[in-house]
């Protein structure tokens, strides 16, 4: 990949190793950029990233001197990085980066006014993000200006963009405020609320009618995969030709009855407490009283039937485990 001349001589720091963090820093170096990893020093990351050859610095360290800093650790410490590592080194006319807009959108992160504020947001895993540039191609990325005083904030989105492969397949413009508020919605209402309670309460109406807790979890979990998998390929157009013609007459009658107009209702409740900040003022609380709401729902989740079921039957699946152990590394 030619390299773009807005970074191609800027030094760029990478804050956070994790899954995006550490995709990112691999594709921008493969793309002839200047990589310097940003991270508190003695952690696994520290030693993970030196090992495969990044110059590794404390946050503020790295920050002094860069031309980008992208901030890639998770969102509830974002602020204090931001604070005590970003504000006091990032010199004037650089860019600060973020793969997620929250912390700037509900104002946790007031950036200085000499600097841009910019967003660069595979949409992808990490994991992804990286194969996909070994191959030669990439991940589409979504991109935002928040603040521009250089003139060149645009450019440098582009260039960034381009540097970990999201320039080889699509680069679609948003706002700060459509990418946090769509990306939290998502969330919430369909990927992970909205999928898991479905499929808890599937479960729960097969067991509670008599059915055999193994054959509930084949039918409202285990093969949520496979009709994911088309949705992911084609869309709902590519899930219609895979199915029987038995499902799709399911799908038609049964699928309004379960998500009527009440759900889209409070589809639109949850999207209104997004907007408004209630979300990011409950999330923000929560954390700061040590989130006791947040572990005692993840116990709940974790402990669930079909956790318990699930857990015993994949098991005596061979083929996920190698999967499991990659994710769980």
């Amino acid at each position: 990949m030619s390299n773009n001349d807005t970074l191609g001589n800027a030094r760029i720091a990478i804050l956070g190793y994790g899954s995006q963090g550490r995709a990112h820093a691999l594709n921008l170096r493969d793309s002839g950029l200047d990589v310097v990893v940003g991270l508190r020093k003695g952690g696994p990351s520290w030693e993970k990233a030196s090992a495969e050859g990044f110059k590794v610095a404390e946050p503020g360290e790295a920050v002094k001197g860069a031309d980008l800093v992208a901030v890639l650790t998770p969102d509830m410490v974002q602020a204090d990085v931001y604070t005590q590592s970003i504000e006091p080194n990032i010199k004037p006319g650089a860019a600060l980066l973020f793969a997620h807009g929250f912390n700037v959108h509900f104002k946790r992160i007031d950036p200085r006014k000499d600097i841009d504020v910019i967003l660069v947001a595979p949409k992808g895993p990490g994991a992804l993000v990286r194969t996909e540039y070994e191959r030669g191609r990439g991940v589409p990325s979504i991109w935002a200006v928040y603040q521009d005083v250089s003139g060149q904030a645009e450019a440098k989105a582009h260039a960034y963009a381009n540097g970990i492969g999201g320039g080889r397949a699509m680069l679609i413009k948003t706002d700060f405020k459509e990418e946090t508020e769509t990306d939290l919605f998502g969330e919430q209402a369909v990927l992970c609320g909205g999928a898991s309670s479905l499929v808890q309460a599937g479960f729960e109406t097969l067991v509670e009618a008599g059915y055999q807790p193994e054959i509930a979890y084949y039918e409202v979990l285990h093969e949520l995969k496979l009709i994911v998998d088309l949705f992911y390929e084609g869309g709902i157009t590519k899930m219609l030709q895979f199915v029987s013609e038995t499902a799709q007459y399911g799908d038609y009658v049964s699928g309004p009855r379960v998500i009527d107009a009440g759900v889209k209702a409070r589809m639109k409740d949850v999207l209104t407490d997004i907007q408004n900040g209630t979300f990011a003022r409950n999330w923000i609380a929560e954390h700061e009283a040590g989130l006791p709401n947040y572990n005692k729902f993840k116990k709940a989740d974790l402990e669930h039937p079909i956790e318990v079921v699930g857990a015993k039957l994949r098991a005596r699946m061979p083929w996920l485990q190698p999967e499991t152990a990659k994710q769980a590394g």
